[in-house]
């Protein structure tokens, strides 16, 4: 299955870089067909322009809707033929507008075991509950808060010097692993939805 990408992000891009590499490599058979911020200077685009990639920035200031915001989204995605939106650090909740255009087809990576520590700042959650294991969560994306159904989970041990900034650090490795492989097995066609179960065919 050839498919085609469309990664939303609002930031650095560290997960969009690891997907734009595993495409080139073919680890993914599929490709990135545009990157969309909502951020003018998010430094995430230098990647996509680094590799070619048509970018666009849909800007949110001025919009106080979020559905009016992610029709937007939807009419810019129309001409590229999109099948899987990845958000990649990409800072706005999603509404059923954009959720709703794209069923089962939107994915996110979280730097948490959902369903623990939702939300921001996952990891400095996980250091003040004192837990002994964090990792990361790739899920679809539903109409609720990083409550999509979960295709992959990774575990990591917390140390006891962490800081949120190191765990972040070690984490981003791990992220970029899992959501590669998560994005792999859609393109394979080997994820199937039951209710809430994600079953890897």
């Amino acid at each position: 299955m050839n498919g085609r990408i469309a990664v939303l992000i609002s930031g650095r891009g560290s997960n969009l870089k690891s997907l734009i590499d595993a495409c080139a490599r073919g680890d993914i058979s599929a490709s990135i067909a545009v990157v969309i911020s909502n951020i003018a200077d998010a430094p995430g685009l230098r990647h996509a322009s680094a590799a070619a990639i048509p970018t666009i920035v849909l800007s949110h200031k001025g919009i106080s809707k979020r559905e009016d915001y992610d029709a937007k989204v939807v009419e810019a995605l129309k001409p590229f033929g999109i099948d899987l939106i990845c958000l990649a650090g990409f800072m706005r909740l999603l509404s059923p507008v954009l959720i709703r255009a794209y069923p089962t087809r939107i994915v996110n990576i979280h730097p948490a075991l959902l369903p623990a520590f939702p939300g921001l700042h996952a990891q400095k959650q996980a250091i003040e509950y004192g837990v002994k294991v964090t990792g990361c969560t790739v899920h679809f994306v539903d109409e609720g808060f990083d409550s999509g159904p979960i295709i992959l989970q990774k575990i990591m041990e917390v140390r006891n010097d962490d800081t949120e900034e190191t765990l972040s650090n070690r984490l981003l490795e791990l992220e970029h692993q899992t959501y590669v492989e998560a994005v792999r097995l859609f393109f394979q066609d080997r994820l199937h939805i039951s209710g809430r179960k994600v079953s890897i065919i």
